[in-house]
């Protein structure tokens, strides 16, 4: 069956030979198990947040209420739709010739698989630069980053994302099947022309760079917050901002390792031009490990919060019997703490008032 021949069954090409044999039954719930878990927990998550919203409307919790929001948001429609599709792929018998005889489900499957990977990757991104800037420059976040320039970011990131998921249908590259004929995507075998190729390294690239990006500006904020702990730590206590630096810790171990792998895969396939080292259970494996990144997201940016960390405490202290630490220094948000500290600091009248306390104490 040659694509070339029939342009309604553009796409088809890999189904004459195909190598890669899964199990049917065991995929069918693979792909059941991931699509409900994910519209689960990213469903509990969209809940916790229009519950903190309407509990905290300040203006530094905003905007990271609306990009939590949209990456939410974005991953439920990702496994809405990617689900729904699997699932009558799996439940059709992977017939693709009978019901995809113009390729039209292959290019919609194909466009948000692109859409829904990167623009979670983006978000990401924007979320992490969003917290670097209002943990490292507070001022400048409390009087810029308003809630208009956070739904504009959004509204651009999605955009980017849409425009790279349609690329090959705006220069007329159809998406192909791939060799388990579960999924769509950018052509992954006898990769000869160089814009399959740049597509895939497009793909990649992007991806990456958002990682980077992520854990670029987590470790700033990171390296800030404990700064922040040893300068107020004779001001203000013990403030160890536990709930910042974990959910950071977890931010970039998750995402890394769920998106390295089919981000290096493809890039790999894009720079060698075949795919032979490449099977086809490894890049399905990979796409699992990508699929996992959007159901933990939920839990990473959202549950892992204070009341959760201090229930896991308790009850690891009820185990252990030990007294690990204590817990007074969660009467504050971490990211309140953080903010306000900065803010002191950066502040010059704060940092008069700061170094002419002592002199009064000793005048007194």
């Amino acid at each position: 069956m040659n694509s070339s021949k029939s342009p309604g069954l553009t796409g088809f090409g890999v189904l004459k030979n195909t190598t890669c044999h899964t199990e049917n039954k065991i995929s069918v719930f693979f792909s059941i198990i991931f699509m409900t878990v994910g519209i689960l927990s990213n469903s509990l998550a969209i809940a916790i947040l229009l519950k903190a919203y309407q509990r905290f409307r300040q203006k530094s919790k905003a905007s990271f209420l609306l990009l939590a929001s949209g990456l939410v948001v974005t991953d439920l429609f990702g496994h809405l739709i990617n689900g729904a599709i699997a699932v009558f792929v799996y439940a059709s018998d992977k017939d693709w010739i009978r019901f995809n005889q113009y390729n039209i489900l292959c290019s919609v499957f194909g466009i948000c698989m692109v859409f829904f990977g990167l623009c979670p990757l983006f978000l990401g991104s924007v979320m992490a630069v969003e917290r670097c800037i209002g943990v490292t420059k507070p001022i400048f976040h409390s009087t810029k980053m308003t809630s208009r320039h956070v739904k504009m970011m959004l509204t651009m990131v999605c955009l980017f994302a849409v425009l790279i998921a349609l690329l090959p249908i705006l220069r007329f590259r159809a998406y192909q099947i791939q060799a388990s004929r579960t999924w769509c995507f950018y052509k992954t075998e006898h990769v000869e022309d160089w814009e399959d190729r740049f597509y895939l390294l497009l793909f990649s690239c992007l991806g990456l760079l958002a990682l980077a990006i992520s854990f670029l500006c987590n470790a700033v904020t990171g390296i800030t917050l404990l700064r922040v702990k040893f300068k107020s730590q004779q001001r203000q206590g013990r403030s160890h901002h536990f709930e910042m630096i974990i959910q950071l810790l977890a931010i970039m171990c998750v995402s890394c390792i769920c998106w390295s792998p089919f981000l290096m895969t493809m890039a790999r396939i894009g720079i060698n031009e075949d795919r032979s080292k490449q099977t086809c259970e490894t890049i399905l494996f990979a796409l699992r490990m990508a699929t996992w990144n959007q159901i933990l997201d939920p839990w990473v940016y959202i549950l892992l919060r204070k009341a959760v960390l201090k229930n896991l405490y308790k009850i690891t202290r009820g185990c252990c019997g030990a007294h690990i630490v204590n817990f007074h220094m969660w009467e504050l948000s971490s990211i309140k703490n953080s903010l306000k500290v900065a803010a002191i600091s950066e502040s010059p009248v704060s940092s008069k008032q700061i170094n002419l306390q002592p002199l009064n104490s000793v005048g007194q």
